[in-house]
């Protein structure tokens, strides 16, 4: 396998360190439209592991198609594994299937909200550009295995073990996703400061959120609805979770039989003021506006004033919950409730891998699909998500201890 990664910024980065402790690959290429980032990652690869020839760096503007297959062809790419921000899905896309290579995302190609009924119906839903070349990809015996980071990703392999080994009956599939991190100045005064990209933060949660139910499809509701109080493991405590715009919604119910499917972020009321302030100053806007002659796009301009998500792990403290409520009837036929999660610790991912802990949790499962596709234990053709593979290899492979697996157990509460 030669695995060509489009991107080094925090989420690249934490990849690139990961996969350098595994064998299953020959040639890792990490690109970047700035090149000197992507080197910078491939200098700590080594810092890391002094004499590890596998990877180099190369730069590449990934909202052409063209340079993202010309640098595939060039080194030879079986598999081009996207870690920029949505916004570059589809050239990255495109450009990997003309190079003849498989591909991986983290998050998948963007929506359009509904133009006359925003809050109550979908318009171009997350995905739907991928999705409507499913055929040309089978057709091509090529695989892209679409939202394969933690959130989409993980919860996704969830869905799939739940329903194959706990479940008869799936009343509802609920992602919950919370956290108690902070960050702090150099005063030790807590900050806003995402601990995740500013730009894709923002157009997840103020889109419309996206919820399934079956004999109804696929709807929206209004940003921030349906607020609920959600319990986290490991110490994080109670969490308001709110309905969010997320790829799970449109990716669990093409392969998994449920009555509902949501997903929602526990943002904490501060957050979800100020994104409601963005939104308000319009602030939020992609759409360049001319200031003193020079078109910026607003979003960009918040992003650029915020901290670089890569760069707050020493100041940040606390864990991030990612996980999967069931709903339903066990295999037993009797009721069931449970709650499948995977915890990661901010101290503890910073001491191993120098990574704040919500990007080596995104990039911690790309990695172990990659090296189920590389042994053959994960196999297919077209346009996929993560439950249309066997969950039990992905969870064995992720919680077994190192080195035979990536040491990172996963956990099961039964709530009732």
């Amino acid at each position: 396998m030669r695995v060509l990664m489009v991107g080094a910024g925090g989420v690249g980065d934490a990849v690139a360190r990961l996969a350098s402790e595994r064998g299953f690959f020959e040639s890792w290429i990490v690109s970047d439209y700035d090149g000197a980032r992507a080197s910078a990652t491939v200098a700590g690869v080594v810092a890391r592991r002094p004499g590890e020839a596998r990877f180099v760096a190369a730069q590449v503007d990934a909202s052409s198609a063209e340079a993202v297959t010309a640098l595939a062809t060039l080194h030879g790419a079986t598999h081009v594994l996207n870690a920029v921000d949505p916004r570059f899905v589809m050239p990255i896309f495109e450009g990997a299937r003309a190079a003849g290579a498989d591909y991986l995302d983290m998050a998948m190609s963007l929506s359009t909200p509904h133009p006359d009924q925003p809050y109550s119906l979908t318009g171009v839903k997350l995905g739907d550009r991928q999705f409507a070349h499913a055929e040309e990809w089978s057709a091509d015996g090529r695989l892209a295995l679409v939202g394969i980071g933690v959130e989409p990703g993980l919860s996704d392999v969830f869905a799939r073990y739940a329903s194959d080994h706990l479940f008869s009956e799936i009343t509802e599939l609920g992602v919950r996703d919370g956290a108690n991190l902070v960050v702090t100045n150099d005063a030790g005064e807590e900050i806003f400061a995402p601990s995740f990209s500013i730009w894709t933060t923002i157009e997840e949660c103020l889109n419309p959120p996206v919820v399934f139910e079956k004999g109804r499809g696929w709807f929206t509701t209004e940003p921030f609805s349906e607020p609920e109080t959600f319990d986290f493991p490991d110490g994080i405590g109670p969490v308001e979770c709110v309905n969010v715009e997320h790829e799970e919604v449109l990716l669990m119910p093409r392969w998994v039989d449920a009555t509902r499917v949501t997903f929602k972020y526990g943002l904490g009321e501060g957050f979800i003021g100020v994104l409601k302030t963005l939104h308000t100053l319009g602030l939020d806007s992609t759409v360049p506006v001319n200031v003193k002659g020079a078109l910026v796009s607003p979003r960009d301009v918040v992003a650029a004033c915020l901290p670089d998500p890569a760069t707050i792990g020493p100041r940040m403290t606390g864990k991030t919950c990612a996980g999967l409520e069931v709903t339903g009837l066990g295999k037993d036929g009797a009721p069931r409730r449970v709650y499948l999660y995977h915890v990661a610790d901010n101290q503890r991912t910073m001491a191993e891998y120098g990574s704040q802990c919500v990007v080596w949790q995104t990039a911690l499962n790309p990695v172990v699909a990659l090296e189920l596709l590389a042994a053959g234990r994960w196999s297919g053709t077209g346009v996929l998500g993560p439950e249309a593979f066997d969950a039990v290899p992905f969870l064995e492979l992720l919680a077994a201890p190192k080195p035979a697996g990536y040491g990172s157990p996963w956990g099961m509460l039964e709530l009732g």
